[in-house]
């Protein structure tokens, strides 16, 4: 039979299972040239949220961004960004749209990555969001534990986007340097077929007609 969890260890796995996400959307999409794409979201008044976006391709990595609140005013423009994050808390509820244009690229095909987060994050631990409280060597380590795991996530998210972009400009400089190598092969043996050519007129002897004499 397996052995029972000790109570520190249960209590650990209860506090870690408590600490909720956010309610929002993470997500990566295709925004083709002259495009825009907008995303819409039903927002409770005095509620926190947050925008984490970045290009991962295409152009020169960037696109313009806004957001609008219920009553259509902008509370956040940016043009020709390659990244940025945004942070608001509502003053009224209703529908909040956030949108993503390339309308300024005629050619340029993009990939955005999006984090769209609604909410606060809720306390860890039960009391800690009333009041200040003294907390024990376990739960201060839950806590320690729940940040450095945070930390975690926000780091291979953002590690993960650089590789992808990485990835993008290594498989386009590939592309180029594979056009430029078959140009110059191209180059080379019309080149090469050329001069064979006059060297061949070079020391091709013309013999001089001979008429024939009738007598």
């Amino acid at each position: 039979m397996g052995r029972a969890p000790s109570p520190a260890a249960a209590l650990l796995l209860l506090l870690l299972l408590r600490a909720e996400r956010l309610r929002g959307a993470e997500l990566t999409f295709e925004l083709p040239d002259s495009a825009r794409q907008c995303f819409h979201e039903e927002v409770e008044q005095g509620v926190r949220l947050s925008l984490d976006y970045q290009v991962i391709t295409g152009g020169h990595y960037d696109v313009d961004c806004y957001m609008e609140d219920p009553l259509g005013n902008i509370i956040y423009r940016e043009t020709k960004k390659q990244y940025d994050s945004f942070t608001y808390r509502t003053e009224v509820k209703g529908v909040y749209q956030f949108c993503f244009s390339n309308e300024f690229s005629t050619f340029s095909h993009k990939t955005v990555y999006f984090d769209f987060q609604v909410g606060d994050e809720p306390p860890i631990l039960p009391d800690m969001g009333n009041k200040v409280t003294a907390l024990t060597q376990m739960e201060s380590a839950c806590v320690t534990i729940h940040e450095a795991l945070k930390t975690v996530i926000d780091s291979q998210t953002h590690y993960r986007l650089r590789e992808a972009q990485d990835r993008a400009r290594a498989e386009d400089l590939n592309s180029r340097v594979s056009y430029w190598s078959i140009g110059e092969t191209i180059a080379l043996f019309v080149v090469s077929f050329s001069q064979v050519l006059l060297l061949k007129s070079f020391f091709t002897e013309k013999r001089p007609a001979h008429r024939a004499v009738h007598s």
